[in-house]
């Protein structure tokens, strides 16, 4: 399956979450890749951090979660330090949490299995 319809994939299981994710990175912009006009920038990364999601379970979870995506995707220096990351975390994480109370609400059981 090729990156295009992987994200597409991605964006029928998460719905919004897909978009606020990477909206959320793309504020923060965290490495420093936001030239204003490239809004997509962060997809890719977001494609492999929403699967891993369900794994955690608090705003600090999900800031050693993108600290270690960034270090994969990139290295160390260009990820920086964990506490770069702590901004987007706390965005992603109400997020997350919403898509939980969204998904429960609509489909009795989802927020049982992590949501998605």
């Amino acid at each position: 399956m090729d990156t295009h319809e992987r994200r597409k994939q991605l964006r029928l299981l998460y719905g919004d979450l897909f978009d606020g994710v990477a909206a959320a990175l793309y504020a923060a912009d965290p490495i420093g890749i936001n030239f204003g006009d490239n809004a997509d920038e962060y997809h890719p990364e977001v494609s492999t951090l929403l699967p891993k999601l369900r794994e955690c379970h608090s705003a600090a979870d999900v800031q050693a979660l993108l600290h270690r995506e960034f270090v994969a995707w990139f290295d160390e220096h260009t990820a920086g330090p964990e506490g770069r990351y702590r901004q987007p975390a706390q965005a992603i994480w109400e997020l997350w949490q919403r898509h939980l109370g969204h998904r429960s609400l609509a489909e009795p059981g989802a927020a049982a299995d992590g949501g998605a």
